[in-house]
């Protein structure tokens, strides 16, 4: 059974945040993939609050979620009026118990797979790292500029788009 609305891995992936330090989604894009409404996902989440200790599920607090709107531009009318849960890997595994759905099941197989794509992708990148650093402890000055080469390669790539919003003029330059 595909995925709904023919979602690939990477955009699975994309929805995946970092919030206080853990890898989350939001409840309304998981309740997208499931194929029901946020306050349906809700609403089963509170009817089984014992299977979603805190490390599982948490509401973003207020500083948290004005960020995150800021960050997507979305707009003040209309939306959800109180700020959004989130959930771990592991939340999201218990969802598909308590929604019960074939569709549920197969959605988490596919957040499962982006989960565990993410922390490989991860882990070959501080191993390259680690093997990066061995080697120029190894080798004299003369090839410092191919490792901070190497490293610059390694940093995700900087968008060329121009910034959103307003940007301020000071003494005939423009700042960024």
């Amino acid at each position: 059974m595909p995925i709904p609305n023919t979602l690939t891995l990477p955009e699975i992936e994309q929805s995946i945040l970092t919030l206080r330090g853990q890898r989350v989604m939001l409840s309304s894009d998981l309740a997208t993939l499931y194929g029901v409404e946020t306050k349906v996902l809700t609403q089963a989440v509170k009817r089984n609050i014992k299977r979603f200790p805190a490390d599982f599920m948490f509401q973003l607090n207020h500083d948290e979620w004005a960020s995150l709107k800021s960050q997507t531009v979305t707009s003040n009318r209309g939306g959800t009026r109180y700020a959004p849960y989130v959930f771990s890997e592991q939340g999201i595994a218990m969802l598909s118990s308590v929604l019960r759905s074939e569709q549920a099941v197969q959605v988490n197989i596919e957040i499962m797979r982006a989960f565990v794509r993410l922390r490989r992708i991860l882990s070959e990148h501080q191993e390259i790292a680690r093997r990066l650093d061995t080697l120029e402890s190894h080798y004299d000055a003369q090839f410092k500029a191919v490792f901070d080469a190497i490293r610059q390669l390694m940093m995700p790539p900087h968008s060329n788009k121009n910034p959103i919003g307003f940007t301020a003029e000071i003494h005939g330059k423009e700042k960024k």
